[in-house]
């Protein structure tokens, strides 16, 4: 889950958590940030499809075009250049 920007957020953890926390992270030479974005990556990954949020949004629009999934781009471009105009 690679991204240019990281977004941050701030979590109150447990003394005993961030001891461990620091030990592994000089262990492994990573930082503390990076392990626990390994973990939420890996708890993430365990979702069962079914109970993953996303999914929930396969299939609420309906627009007809059988290429949009080639074409997103133009049509989000199309939509915007007419929105601007209104």
């Amino acid at each position: 889950m690679k991204s240019l920007k990281k977004k941050p957020i701030q979590v109150y953890i447990e003394p005993q958590q961030d001891y461990v926390l620091g030990d592994l992270a000089k262990k492994k030479g990573m930082s503390k940030a990076e392990i626990i974005r390994k973990s939420l990556d890996k708890f993430l990954s365990e979702i069962p499809l079914e109970e993953d949020p996303g999914m929930g949004l396969i299939g609420l629009g309906k627009s007809g075009k059988r290429n949009l999934s080639d074409n997103h781009d133009k049509y989000l471009a199309r939509y915007v250049r007419q929105k601007k105009r209104q």
